[in-house]
């Protein structure tokens, strides 16, 4: 008898990653897509973080992503003619992936299309517009209207990836509380032959913008993404945009891509799960996109709910682990809804006081370098820490504040390194996750007491760090003691982490990080 699906609403990037990893997990999807035929229009995301990159190298995506997309590591933000903040983020060698890539959402959606079209455990069926669903306590059914009338499909759970208009929340009666701003942007990709080098370059005031902002970024085949702040009047259509696009070219030929204009939205669910049905992506959260912490974040929703699902469906798992899908992306969300938020009040002051105080601390910043520290432009995107998460064993102090150095303490993404495994083949350590837990001893002679310790049915991979460690970055990384023990979840976060081997607090660890009673 073959097992219900889990039935997705959209075929989006976090749909489409939601499925594919459920497939690692051998859990068959049907995907419900309400469009006819996948029509993609232009760039829209473009920036891919490097620990999201991790879980899009799961499904098979990240080394075309890298190898096809521009990789930054520089970000430069001006006032006018100065240059007033500069960030680097050092490229980390060792054949890890780049702090960021450029590629359009149009190009990963193609890449994930393909992987899930020889994937048989991924039924997508676009012309199905889902319409109501029931849920009991064995599984979920969805209703979906199709051009041949209406069809319903039976499955475990129910998840709303279905973006920012979600059927699936409105059926589910779910509050999407927020603001939206009346300052309109406007989306310009050109391609052209620019002299800018490969970097994210933010103008306040530019003297082609007067009084607005511009963010530029290269993509792939000399494509540049161009986002100018306009007028709330601004219509493209009667608008001279080859005038704003010559300020930036000059005489320099140019063809455009792709342009629209749209207004921003601050918004999150009032919550992301309601009995068997979830949210994820802009069904469940929407943010201005100044950070990239839009599709970055949703693809992080993706991966933590399918490890879940995936475990829970083997019975290796409690219903404790479902549940810490809300805590644990939701709070994600209100952070990031925090940052974006504070972002937008620099970019788009709502209040005479909040331009008075944007126009000080710009002035000073040329002369002063301690009012640089006032500039936002955009905190860029950074996973969540589940310092406080019910599955991870106690943590302790973590910094919070966004760009804060993270130990590697609980809660907190594992580190990555290079490694040598099964006879000396070399990749990264992060390349072992995804498919289980991880337990990375100190001792070689823990394993086996490690894998006693480890509860029966539970996908465990124990690994002892001297026996891999290439160089010693990853003892580095981890700051593992002469007896430590990492565990690692599914996602690459650590659960606990064990200043001295012991069998007892393994097993209750990994029991917690499972959703059972430790």
């Amino acid at each position: 008898m073959e097992a219900d699906p889990v039935v997705i609403a959209g075929a989006g990037p976090v749909g489409m990653a939601t499925a594919l990893l459920l497939a690692r997990w051998r859990v068959p999807t049907v995907v419900l897509e309400a469009q006819p035929r996948h029509a993609p229009g232009g760039s829209r995301a473009v920036c891919f973080q490097r620990d999201v990159l991790d879980v899009l190298d799961r499904i098979g995506c990240a080394e075309t992503m890298v190898a096809e997309g521009v990789t930054w590591t520089t970000g430069r933000t001006y006032y006018r003619e100065h240059e007033l903040l500069t960030v680097t983020f050092p490229d980390p060698g060792h054949g890890l992936l780049p702090p960021w890539t450029n590629i359009s959402q149009a190009r990963v959606e193609e890449l994930m299309a393909g992987r899930a079209a020889a994937e048989p455990l991924i039924d997508l069926r676009p012309g199905h517009s889902v319409s109501g669903y029931r849920q009991d306590a064995a599984g979920v059914e969805v209703d979906a209207v199709t051009a041949n009338g209406r069809v319903t499909v039976r499955g475990t759970h129910l998840i709303g990836a279905d973006g920012s208009r979600s059927a699936v929340r409105r059926l589910a009666g779910i509050g999407f509380p927020g603001r939206s701003f009346d300052d309109r942007f406007l989306i310009c990709d050109i391609k052209a032959d620019l002299p800018f080098p490969n970097e994210r370059r933010f103008y306040f005031d530019p003297p082609w913008n007067p009084g607005r902002q511009v963010l530029v970024h290269q993509c792939p085949d000399s494509v540049w993404r161009v986002d100018w702040q306009v007028p709330p009047d601004f219509d493209p259509a009667t608008a001279d945009v080859d005038a704003m696009i010559r300020r930036i070219t000059g005489s320099r030929p140019y063809e455009i891509v792709w342009l629209t204009a749209y207004r921003f939205h601050q918004r999150v669910a009032s919550v992301f799960r309601r009995g068997r049905v979830f949210l994820a992506g802009d069904a469940a959260h929407l943010y201005a996109p100044f950070g990239a912490r839009g599709l970055n974040s949703g693809l992080q929703d993706a991966e933590n709910l399918a490890w879940k699902l995936g475990l829970v469906r083997q019975g290796a798992a409690g219903e404790a682990l479902l549940a810490s899908y809300e805590p644990e992306r939701r709070a994600a969300a209100l952070i990031n809804l925090k940052v974006t938020g504070d972002t937008m009040e620099f970019l788009a002051p709502q209040s005479p006081e909040q331009w008075q105080w944007r126009r000080s601390v710009l002035s000073r910043a040329v002369e002063e370098p301690e009012a640089r520290a006032s500039i936002d432009s955009g905190k860029l995107a950074e996973p969540y820490w589940y310092v406080d998460s019910p599955l991870t064993t106690a943590a302790g102090q973590v910094p919070t504040e966004p760009g804060a150095p993270r130990p590697p303490v609980p809660g907190v993404l594992c580190p990555d390194g290079p490694v040598a495994v099964d006879g000396g083949t070399r990749t990264r350590l992060r390349r072992l996750f995804g498919s289980g837990f991880a337990v990375l001893v100190a001792r070689p002679e823990r394993i086996g007491q490690s894998r006693t310790a480890c509860p029966a049915g539970t996908p465990v991979r124990v690994l002892a760090v001297p026996d891999i460690d290439v160089d010693g970055v990853v003892a580095r990384a981890l700051e593992t003691g002469p007896d430590s023990v990492h565990l690692v979840r599914p996602d690459g976060h650590l659960a606990a982490v064990l200043p001295e081997f012991s069998a007892a607090a393994l097993t209750g660890a990994l029991r917690r990080a499972c959703g059972f009673p430790a």
